[in-house]
């Protein structure tokens, strides 16, 4: 019996058909991912800007490093005129630009450094009620700063004043004059801390 795994075709091997000719004829398409397509230019400049983009972004945020971020402060040491220059009461116009109010009682000029005793807010200058009304949290100060109302602790600070060689007022805010009861504390009448008008 013949052995069938030993057996060979008879004949030449089989050639490959050749493709129809309508297949040879078909358009080749142009965004396809055939090898003889030309590359997508349009989309290798939009993957290549937004790797220049995130180059730069960083680039720029590495530049930022070397300028730190600077909180301008005001001047604590200013000249704000002559003591005629105020009547009496409270003068408000110093407030926006050195934090102070300069007040004009009979017989002194002082100045009040803004800031509330109890959590350091700016409290505001109510001329109908004669009294400033710190915002937050309620304190209430009279004309000359004591406190009489709400929760601030003491009076508001004041601040150094001098007069220089052409007779204005230099007003210095690192040095403060302070009225604190419970600590033994009493400033106010100390030289430097108001001038005699």
């Amino acid at each position: 019996m013949p052995d069938l795994g030993d057996s060979k075709p008879a004949g030449n091997p089989a050639v490959p058909a050749a493709p129809p000719a309508a297949a040879k004829a078909a358009p080749k398409k142009t965004g396809g991912s055939s090898p003889d397509a030309p590359p997508d230019k349009m989309r290798r400049r939009i993957i290549w800007s937004c790797i220049y983009g995130y180059l730069g972004v960083n680039f720029l945020m590495f530049l930022r490093f070397f300028f730190p971020r600077i909180l301008f402060e005001p001047k604590t040491l200013f000249s704000i005129g002559y003591p005629a220059d105020f009547a009496l009461g409270v003068e408000t116009k110093f407030q926006r630009d050195f934090r102070i109010w300069v007040v004009r009682a009979p017989g002194r000029v002082f100045v009040i450094f803004a800031r509330c005793t109890h959590l350091g807010c700016t409290p505001d200058w109510k001329a109908a009620e004669d009294k400033f009304k710190c915002p937050c949290h309620g304190s209430g100060y009279d004309s000359e700063g004591v406190n009489f109302e709400g929760p601030a602790p003491r009076p508001m600070d004041r601040a150094h004043v001098e007069l220089d060689a052409t007779g204005q007022i230099i007003v210095d805010t690192n040095r403060l004059y302070v009225r604190d009861v419970k600590a033994g504390r009493d400033e106010f009448d100390s030289p430097g801390a108001f001038l005699p008008a």
